[in-house]
């Protein structure tokens, strides 16, 4: 199905804002940029898309949800308060979203990725981890976490405890993962990129856009086909922007 972009309208990309870490100074300082930044979209947004790991660490207890980043659900409640649908999908630090942030903020939750089309235009959206050839560690271990009957153990644990597991195993993920891969890896080395090609041998996409990878990237796969990576909010501040004709990746200027 495809949708119309109003005139003057845009539909925004963000992802990896990883809030929480590295400390909560830091994670303050980022939370009030990337809400200067919503303030600002929110003047001509048709839609914003989340792409994943908003939170460095989210798991929804029955009763009990993670405490803070208030200002950063303020200010997503304004968008649906204002009828601006925001779209949240979950990344490898938080894919434990259970029902209240759709219920307590309307926003609309996507644990798998998504094919939009806006204006003759395909658009093919997801986080990005675990797709792609490689990585088999982390896959069967995404398997494990995906399993409702392991999120039904890891939900006797009491919240404190769970969360100190959680912050060691998110730090030694940084580690491995983007921490040691800041640069461009070349083609046969970036998993996204292998992905694409192989998403093309069965589809037409103009957009292939992903997060996780922390590294803002716009590259032609094939004429006609671009792999947009949004980069992070931790050192880039990468947004990407669809006005309907073509799509940027752009970068939110920090005073």
């Amino acid at each position: 199905m495809e949708d119309a972009i109003l005139k003057g309208k845009r539909i925004y990309f963000a992802s990896d804002f990883h809030l929480g870490i590295p400390d909560y100074v830091q994670s303050r300082k980022r939370e009030d940029i990337i809400v200067s930044w919503l303030q600002q979209i929110k003047q001509d947004a048709q839609a914003l898309y989340l792409l994943g790991d908003v939170f460095d660490f989210w798991f929804e207890y029955k009763h009990v949800a993670p405490k803070g980043y208030l200002r950063l659900l303020g200010a997503l409640a304004q968008f649906t308060d204002n009828d601006i649908p925001v779209h949240l999908f979950t990344g490898n630090h938080d894919m434990w979203m259970f029902g209240y942030l759709e219920k307590e903020l309307g926003l609309i939750i996507h644990h798998q990725p998504q094919v939009k089309t806006w204006q003759s235009k395909t658009f093919y959206i997801a986080h990005g981890d675990g797709l792609g050839p490689g990585d088999y560690g982390y896959k069967f271990i995404k398997h494990i976490f995906r399993n409702p009957f392991f999120q039904w153990c890891y939900a006797r644990l009491h919240p404190n405890l769970a969360f100190a597991v959680a912050q060691t195993l998110s730090k030694k993920s940084r580690q491995a993962n983007y921490e040691t891969h800041a640069d461009y890896l070349g083609d046969d080395n970036e998993w996204l990129v292998q992905y694409c090609h192989q998403l093309l041998e069965s589809g037409k996409y103009d957009y292939m856009i992903f997060g996780h990878r922390h590294l803002p990237l716009n590259k032609e796969i094939t004429p006609g086909s671009m792999y947009i990576n949004l980069g992070d909010w931790i050192r880039y501040q990468t947004y990407a922007c669809f006005d309907g004709e073509k799509l940027e990746l752009l970068t939110y200027a920090v005073d």
